[in-house]
């Protein structure tokens, strides 16, 4: 495990703590946008849980909404759910989750974001996330990911296109 970033050393106690099988794992390329791990791991785009931060307004919480890499996020319906958000830029991002943006795990976070999963990402089996590093990737399913952080699956996305 001490060959692996201090993030993902991080993402890997962690997952352990909490008896998830997977280990984190590194690709040879980078990760950090869902299409570079989707090519990188052979799976659907969708397969891709990509972990977006918002920054909630009225108390400047960092909000993680972990959605489906073939789906946008609709921030009107965010903020229906958690109150008024806007975006993230790198510097909060990586203050309030400990990680850089392109490898924000949904776990280990340095402070405990409010937290909403994409109901799209139970449209598969089997899902991947980001291990708190561009090059690191773990495996794991929808309701893995429920148990994982605790949050609630919620419609977040926008309507896909026909």
């Amino acid at each position: 495990m001490h060959a692996l970033p201090e993030s993902t050393q991080r993402v890997a106690a962690e997952l352990q703590r909490l008896r998830h099988p997977h280990a984190p794992r590194m690709l040879d390329d980078a990760a950090r946008t869902a299409q570079q791990a989707a090519d990188g791991l052979g799976v659907a785009l969708g397969q891709i849980a990509k972990s977006i931060i918002f920054r909630r307004k009225s108390d400047d919480a960092a909000v993680l909404v972990v959605t489906s890499g073939d789906r946008r996020v609709d921030e009107k319906k965010v903020d229906a759910l958690v109150g008024k958000t806007c975006r993230a830029d790198a510097e909060f991002v990586k203050a309030k989750t400990g990680f850089a943006i392109g490898g924000v795990s949904p776990v280990a976070h340095s402070t405990a974001p409010v937290t909403l999963i994409d109901r799209e990402l139970f449209r598969f089996d089997v899902i991947w996330a980001a291990a708190g590093h561009p090059h690191g990737v773990f495996q794991l399913s929808p309701h893995d990911l429920q148990r994982l952080t605790g949050a609630p699956v919620a419609d977040v996305v926008q309507e896909a296109s026909a």
